[in-house]
């Protein structure tokens, strides 16, 4: 019997078994943001305990840097001191900070990918539940709290427990204009938010093979809204393609001989998994979440669904509150939703194929009246190549907002929210109850819907826009 691709890097990683079943697992890359990490590196040193390597930690500046156009730090006093407190501590440590004069600044999920940081076979962690992300490039990846932070720093190693297997084959191919967020949302809305709880997921099927890897990043970062905290893609020539020749990727001789390992990575034709689940995925359309968790999803000329045809009550309860708190009513078409703040940008869709996507909407059109459209790059990186590619000037040009690298409105902690009573249309993935700010509304969409619906002044796609003026 072959091993499955989690397998195979999980054995391949672990330093020792411990009792009740834990492992004791080697850590390959840890990846370090502000909000989390400058309490870490106190911890270790109120203990004077030392970094064990810190050649294999990376830092960043995203969660709490303002995003405002030319901003450098925080927009509040607590938030530049969090970030000059990063510097100060990763620099006393030897842990290599990409800051803002450096150049290579931006979103932990964003950043590690375009640097090469992210490699197949890596175990990679970091304090940040979409560390899943990584998983895209045939890695296990996953988010970490802040005990383990510490343990990381201080050993290079984790406890873990041995999580089960799922293998998600999607039958079919996605059809013109659904992305990768539109899947994963439906994915979610089909399964259930914990449908993944417990098992490390491995997405497989045509539809995959076709995806380029920003569209493979946006698929795995979602997989913790299904309850797993590893999603995972196999690795293949379109990885090797994105990886080669980026500033942290094995170079030259040193590529070849890592490519010829990762080809060996992929889940044997006899492989087993605990479980297998396969979904049809030819007639999914762009998908929209209506509710407060990522599995309050339809499609976006459907209707807002009735609590009442809910059999089981605390399905029909959480339908229930999640109606009231949206300023809903059953029945409602969400395409008729007015809206009145947009957010393209997180680290589920910051990238430039996101921005290209959005851009191809906003050219040539405006934002609506009395809505408010904000475009946030992933990173500094790709920041620079959407001004070469002259987006930022269709974004400026439609009316919106074009502004500095970060998590901004996603996390809302940061000066960047909704305000409360306000609806938004956001690119990010979460929709909990206050997570854009204390009484914003948000609905989750792809960044075609998220650009559709800031021209229309209410919830679309791009197919319901018709002509251009």
């Amino acid at each position: 019997m072959s091993h499955t691709l989690f397998d195979k890097i999980w054995n391949a990683h672990q330093v020792a078994s411990l009792p009740g079943g834990i492992s004791l697992l080697h850590v390959d890359r840890h990846l370090m943001h502000e909000l989390t990490g400058v309490d870490a590196i106190k911890r270790l040193e109120s203990r004077q305990i030392p970094v064990r390597n810190p050649e294999l930690t990376f830092a960043t500046l995203d969660h709490v840097t303002s995003t405002q156009p030319g901003s450098r730090a925080g927009d509040a006093s607590w938030s530049t001191a969090m970030i000059e407190a990063m510097r100060k501590e990763t620099a006393s440590r030897g842990i290599k900070l990409f800051d803002i004069d450096d150049g290579r600044k931006g979103i932990v999920h964003v950043i590690g990918p375009e640097l090469g940081l992210t490699l197949p076979g890596l175990t990679i962690v970091c304090a940040d539940s979409h560390t899943c992300t990584h998983g895209a490039f045939g890695a296990i990846a996953w988010g970490i709290g802040s005990s383990e932070l510490v343990h990381v720093l201080a050993s290079q190693t984790i406890r873990q427990q041995r999580p089960r297997t799922m293998r998600i084959a999607f039958r079919g191919e996605l059809a013109a204009g659904v992305t990768a967020k539109d899947l994963i949302l439906h994915v979610i809305g089909t399964l259930g938010a914990s449908a993944g709880t417990g098992h490390a997921v491995e997405f497989t099927g045509p539809a995959i093979r076709g995806m380029g890897m920003e569209a493979r990043m946006t698929l795995c970062n979602l997989s913790i809204e299904m309850g797993a905290k590893i999603g995972m893609i196999a690795p293949d020539e379109t990885t090797f393609e994105y990886i080669e020749g980026r500033e942290f990727a094995p170079q030259a001789e040193a590529f070849d001989q890592a490519v010829a390992y990762w080809r060996g990575l992929p889940s044997g034709p006899d492989a087993v998994y605990d479980k297998e689940i396969e979904l049809d995925i030819g007639k999914v359309g762009p998908q929209v979440t209506w509710g407060t968790s990522p599995e309050h999803v339809a499609a976006i000329d459907a209707i807002v669904p009735d609590p009442d045809g809910e059999s089981d009550p605390k399905r029909r309860k959480a339908f229930s509150d999640a109606l009231q708190y949206m300023n809903l009513r059953p029945g409602q078409r969400i395409d008729q939703i007015g809206i009145d703040r947009v957010f393209i940008g997180s680290c589920t869709n910051s990238r430039l194929s996101d921005l290209r996507e959005a851009a191809k909407v906003f050219s040539g059109r405006h934002v609506a009246a009395g809505v408010t459209a904000w475009v946030v790059p992933g990173s500094l990186q790709v920041k620079r190549q959407a001004e070469s590619e002259g987006l930022h000037r269709i974004f400026l040009d439609a009316g919106c907002q074009w502004r500095e690298p970060g998590c901004s409105m996603c996390v809302g902690a940061n000066g960047d929210m909704v305000a409360p009573g306000e609806r938004c249309i956001s690119t990010s993935n979460r929709n909990f109850v206050g997570r854009q700010g204390p009484g914003a509304l948000t609905h989750l969409a792809s960044p075609a819907v998220a650009a559709a619906s800031a021209v229309m002044g209410r919830i679309a796609s791009p197919a319901m826009m018709g002509d251009r003026p």
